[in-house]
């Protein structure tokens, strides 16, 4: 692995590893809390992500082994800025540093269109969950705990936290970890489907890698396009939902990448694609 970029950026790092890119979450010193300027950072990186042809997947992680975020760095996002509708209806980067710093990370608005897998590597609280959330896949470590404790703090989720939860597991275990603010282990995450996998500590990240290089290997636009029917396609109906499917397949009918599939399919060996 090598540094993406080597000049220093307090908060996130990164390492690409091939066409895949890994994003830490990195301020172990807080349990990699986020404060404005790492927020906006987060968003900046997954940018970066997105525009770059070069890259498939990315991991989102976080530093050391204690904690995947702690959310928001209480001690460095006050509770007031200017109105809360100018934060809100402005451009997000001056709304990020002024009282309405959760667009930064509603990554939702990004649309990254390409898989993002949370490694979550032990506590993910708040809005370090939402984070996890709005990624693709999420695979845990046996020491990640989950929780949106919010409402013991007189607040709620704002990066789509509930909404986001209530979709993931069933209604009643989002709505117990929501209104009580108790967190979940890894163990009882798994049995409820907000993970698929459960890893050894020392082994998340290889793990992460592992998967993220077997969907590399696939049909790049045949990821892209799953990535995104997956997202465009839930709030819709049955059968606008299967349209769009077999609108998506037309699109990748023709594609060179879908004919080399199926002649190597036929000769018996690995495809090579090449993003056509």
């Amino acid at each position: 692995m090598s540094e993406i970029d080597a000049s220093p950026r307090p908060g996130v790092s990164t390492e690409r590893d091939d066409a895949i890119l890994i994003v830490r979450l990195d301020r172990e010193d807080v349990h990699n809390s986020l404060d404005p300027e790492s927020m906006v950072l987060l968003r900046r990186t997954l940018e970066d992500f997105r525009d770059d042809d070069s890259l498939a997947v990315a991991i989102v992680t976080g530093a050391g082994s204690r904690a995947f975020c702690a959310g928001s760095d209480l001690r460095r996002t006050p509770p007031e800025g200017s109105p809360f509708a100018k934060a809100l209806l402005g451009p997000w980067e001056h709304g990020a540093h002024d009282g309405g710093y959760v667009r930064a990370i509603t990554l939702n608005e990004i649309g990254v269109g390409k898989p993002l897998i949370a490694a979550i590597n032990g506590h993910a609280v708040g809005g370090g969950l939402e984070i996890a959330l709005n990624c693709d896949l999420r695979i845990a470590s046996t020491n990640a705990t989950f929780s949106l404790p919010e409402a013991r703090w007189a607040s709620l989720p704002a990066v789509g936290g509930l909404s986001l939860l209530l979709r993931a597991v069933p209604p009643a275990v989002a709505m117990k970890m929501v209104l009580t603010g108790d967190r979940i282990d890894a163990a009882e995450a798994h049995r409820v489907g907000l993970v698929s996998d459960v890893y050894e500590p020392d082994e998340l990240l290889g793990a992460a890698l592992e998967l993220a290089h077997r969907i590399a290997a696939n049909g790049p636009l045949s990821v892209r396009a799953m990535t995104q029917l997956a997202q465009r396609s839930y709030e819709l109906p049955l059968s606008q939902a299967i349209a769009m499917e077999q609108a998506m397949w037309g699109l990748l009918r023709d594609t060179e990448d879908r004919a080399e599939g199926r002649r190597a399919f036929g000769e018996r060996r690995a495809p090579k694609y090449g993003g056509q």
